[in-house]
């Protein structure tokens, strides 16, 4: 049984070479290869960007001319077929808009919204998955496609999108690294990180007095340049290579690829992808082996465009009454969740009916749209309270559509909201009904045996998959009833799940714990409270002291197992306490929900987003994420938690990290992750929860930009850009306080497969420096299974070339480390080795790389590979005289060598000492 032993269950139980499906993939992107041409791209605006037509234009035309230089740029093998553009509703209506369908703003390829900060027009692509996974969208501000200034600084918009394309679409990454511009290439030279070599240009630093900036020649800072010198291109180059690296250059039309990628560049692209270039990686995807070589110098169709408007939500919810849900309380818990959905979840002005079914479909209430408070209390006595019958869901189904298209003539961009616990062998009898409505089916399957095909009809219209865990309180459905949202964007519309947990309390036990509201929530604050057998004493009370108590929260009369707090106007910022006594003679099971809303609409709410996806190198572990932002900035400090559950097993909990090892892709993203191996086939459902104190902060900007270039140099004259604008600290790093949030998604194992034990996960942070002539490692600890535990021990080798350390380990030199044992997961492990048969030297640069194994002689892979370099450089730079002149003063470089000279020669011993103590600005060949 999956799970047993608790956590250590979860240790050495079984992975499977499965097929997957995923469900809750709020970002699923519609997008489809049709024979080399992409269609159904869909590009949204965010409802807080003001109206202005000149957006739409500007986009139309930036993927027009994408889909010419993406043609180009893949070897006339891609381009962009057909485009959909979403509309905000708040934007005046117009007869040449049509209705959605299954399109929404949740789930665009291409976000358009102002950044929450005054400052950054970067074009950026959100990845959380790792080499050659899908990112989840690609972001454009209003101004990137509105201010042609900024063409000078990200190059013309046509190209910049193909570069966030290929972040999208092929996993790949940038090939610039602004935290490493340079570092000390095998040819003991101080070169830019860019890729191809080829692209020529100088390395210039921005002198400013007050307002007046000139540039200057960098100078040297340990082995490399000073802070704050950036490599300026030549504008006229003869390098074709690479849209990752600097699309903007005129003569760049290609990606890099096996004969021109720069393997030694301290960036992502070769951090990530193993040192393969951007156009290998494109090579092995699924699109290239679906495609082929188009004859023609140009797409053999024009990009086509339709455009969308977002219009209020027509909900159907369609809910199983046969006899199966009479068990387990099922129909009490069904009642209270949809009972919190149409109170508490579903947006104002959104219109919902409701449909049960068991044999036959029965319309409960048509579509209302909400209005008031009022409008809530009555759809909800229409919930239903007995349970009967046998399973008929295409029924319910094509009843649910009848009454959205009585209420809107039509269903297209409709939702239905399904939940069973049953199976029916008939439901294949209406999938192309469900497909040809334009509808979106959000299916709930609650319990062990609901219809395997409900992820079917959720995948082919877009929905949400979600999967309640059968329990006797109804926390598990309110979890999966409170991710159907709008997906139109509007955050501070939407409801926000700040608590939910269940738990079994004994006779005369407590429940006492805090939930956090803070200051971006706190309108339409719910606590909900239900329980299993018989009503417990509560109360709850505010950050102010005052109490609520169970005169201030209503029961239902049709529903006695079920009481609602709610707190009028905007809740008291602060810690809020609730208590919660079993004064039943047996233990019960208790629940609690709390929900909220955004405080101001000015004011995005923090947000925290799950999901589950399987990693895309053996042994396929599923690889959990949780997105935590504030509109598009990442909240970094939370501490998050992973539940994942089946029915019949018991719960394993996990936390997740943000420190850019294991799982986690990058340090300091708001992106938290962990692995999970899940052994058995069927439903797992996880539930994360987000918590931050007083010391969380937000980051500023977000990874996988476009590069913003500083300057030009043209005919000898150097050409720089206006800085790119700089965030104050106190808002790059502003204190959130404290808050709570939760979220949930879900999974299906289809195909148990074979099983297999597990090896410690790879080494992805690997950093070396040379120091007294000796070599230093730090790493962060793997575990024996993957993240968890501790390896046996490790295997390191060292080398002269990156790429024959990367192809030939097994064969490299060993280097000693059989005295290291390794810590648990997570821990910093440091080693100190004197290569042999080497004489350190300036310009000795050596390559090192880990493997980890674990008890059972399991392996893992090769870790990223780090560079040591000891680089004493020629002699310090000096600032030429004026503007940006190249001309040079000879008699102060002779003045200044000459005296350079004398004191090497006075203080020779010292000058070393000096090199190998201060800053050790070393080569950060993996500083990310």
């Amino acid at each position: 049984m999956w799970g047993q032993g608790q956590k250590m269950g979860v240790l050495r139980s079984l992975i499977f070479l499965l097929s997957f499906q995923l469900l809750h993939v709020a970002k699923g992107s519609m997008v489809w290869l049709n024979e080399s041409g992409y269609e159904d791209l869909v590009v949204a605006i965010n409802p807080m960007v003001p109206e202005d037509t000149n957006i739409i234009q500007n986009t139309m035309t930036m993927i027009k001319d994408a889909s010419k230089y993406l043609f180009e740029a893949t070897k006339h093998r891609f381009f962009f077929k057909s485009v959909k553009i979403i509309l905000p509703k708040t934007w005046k209506k117009d007869s040449k808009y049509s209705r959605l369908k299954t399109e929404s703003y949740n789930k665009a390829d291409v976000i358009i919204a102002d950044p929450y900060l005054k400052y950054g027009d970067d074009p950026y692509t959100l990845q959380y998955g790792g080499c050659g996974k899908q990112g989840r969208y690609i972001h454009f501000t209003p101004n990137f496609l509105l201010d042609s200034n900024l063409v000078k600084v990200y190059g013309e918009r046509g190209r910049v999108f193909v570069h966030e394309w290929a972040h999208l679409r092929w996993g790949v990454f940038d090939e610039y690294n602004s935290n490493a511009p340079f570092y000390v290439s095998a040819n003991k030279m101080v070169e830019p990180t860019r890729c191809s070599a080829g692209v020529t240009g100088k390395p210039v630093f921005r002198n400013c007095i007050g307002n007046q900036c000139a540039p200057r020649e960098c100078q040297y800072d340990g082995q490399l340049y000073e802070d704050g010198c950036v490599f300026v291109p030549d504008l006229n180059q003869n390098s074709k290579t690479s849209i990752m690296y600097m699309q903007s250059l005129p003569s760049v039309v290609e990606f890099c690829d096996k004969n021109t990628h720069n393997s030694e560049a301290p960036n992502m692209q070769n951090k990530m992808c193993n040192y393969k270039s951007t156009w290998e990686i494109i090579m092995e995807s699924a699109d290239y082996r679906n495609s082929s070589v188009i004859n023609g110098l140009a797409p053999p169709f024009e990009t086509t465009f339709q455009l969308l408007q977002t219009q209020d939500r027509a909900v159907s919810l369609v809910l199983d009454v046969s006899g199966s849900m009479g068990l387990n309380n099922r129909i009490t818990n069904l009642r209270t969740a949809a009972d919190v959905f149409l109170r508490q979840i579903i947006e104002t002005g959104s219109k919902v009916g409701i449909v049960t079914f068991q044999s036959t479909a029965s319309v409960k209430s048509p579509l209302v749209q909400i209005t008031s408070d009022a409008t809530r209390q009555r759809l909800a006595q229409y919930l239903p309270t007995t349970a009967g019958g046998g399973t008929e869901i295409c029924a319910g189904i094509e009843k649910g559509l009848q009454i959205i298209n009585d209420a809107i003539n039509t269903t297209y961009g409709s939702e239905i909201v399904l939940l069973t616990d049953g199976e029916d062998p008939s439901m294949s009898l209406c999938r192309e009904k469900v497909r040809e409505s334009g509808a979106i089916i959000h299916t709930i399957a609650l319990g062990p045996s609901a219809a395997k095909e409900l992820e079917e009809f959720s995948n082919i219209t877009g929905g949400l998959q979600l999967y309640a865990v059968d329990v006797d309180v109804p926390s598990k459905l309110v979890e999966a009833f409170s991710e159907i949202k709008a997906g139109s964007g509007s955050i501070s519309e939407q409801s926000i799940q700040l608590e939910s947990t269940d738990q079994q309390v004994s006779s005369s036990g407590w429940i006492n714990n805090t939930v956090t509201i803070d200051k971006t929530v706190g309108n339409d604050t719910f606590f909900v409270f239900s329980w299993s057998r018989k009503q417990p004493i509560f109360f709850v009370r505010d950050p102010k002291g005052k109490e609520y108590r169970i005169s201030d929260f209503t029961v239902d009369s049709s529903n006695l197992r079920t009481a609602r707090l709610s707190i009028n106007g905007t809740a008291e910022v602060g810690d809020w306490h609730y208590y919660i006594q079993n004064d039943d003679t047996v233990a019960q099971n208790i629940s609690v929900a709390v929900t909220s809303r955004a405080a101001a609409s000015d004011v995005p709410p923090v947000i925290l987003q799950a999901y589950m996806e399987t990693a895309n190198t053996a042994p396929y572990p599923v690889v959990v994420y949780a997105e935590v932002s504030q509109n598009f900035l990442p909240v970094l400090g939370a501490t998050v938690v992973a539940t994942i559950e089946r029915d019949g097993a018991a719960a394993v909990s996990l936390p997740l990290f943000d420190n850019g090892t294991g799982a986690d892709m990058t340090k300091n993203d708001g992106i938290y992750s962990r692995y999970f191996s899940l052994s058995g086939g069927g439903r797992y459902s996880l539930k994360v929860s987000a918590r931050g104190r007083d010391q969380t902060i937000r980051l500023g900007r977000r990874q996988n930009r476009a590069l913003y270039v500083p300057g030009y140099i043209e005919n000898g004259k150097i050409q720089m850009n206006a800085p790119r604008p700089e965030l104050p600290d106190e808002e790059i790093q502003a204190n959130l306080g404290s808050f709570s949030r939760t979220s949930t998604s879900s999974i299906t194992l289809v195909n148990s497969g074979n099983s297999q034990d597990l090896p410690p996960c790879k080494i992805t942070d690997l950093d070396a420096y040379i120091e007294n002539e000796t070599v230093v490692l730090t790493w962060t600890a793997p575990g024996g299974d993957l993240d968890i535990g501790k390896a046996d021990h490790y295997i390191i080798k060292s080398g002269a070339n990156l790429l024959t350390l990367r192809d030939d380990f097994d064969n490299a030199t060993s280097v000693d480390s059989l005295h290291l044992r390794p810590q648990e997961a997570g821990s910093i492990e440091t080693l100190k080795f004197k290569p042999e048969n080497l004489i350190i030297e300036n310009g000795t640069i050596i390559y090192v790389a880990i493997r980890a194994v674990d008890d059972k002689n399991l392996t893992s892979d090769t870790s990223n590979i780090a560079k040591a370099t000891w680089f004493i450089p020629p002699k310090a730079s000096v600032p030429s005289g004026d503007d940006g002149d190249d001309s040079v003063n000879i008699t102060v470089i002779v003045a200044i060598v000459a005296g350079c000279v004398v004191l090497v020669c006075i203080i020779i011993s010292s000058t070393v000492c000096i090199l190998q103590n201060r800053k050790k600005r070393r080569d950060p060949a993996i500083r990310m």
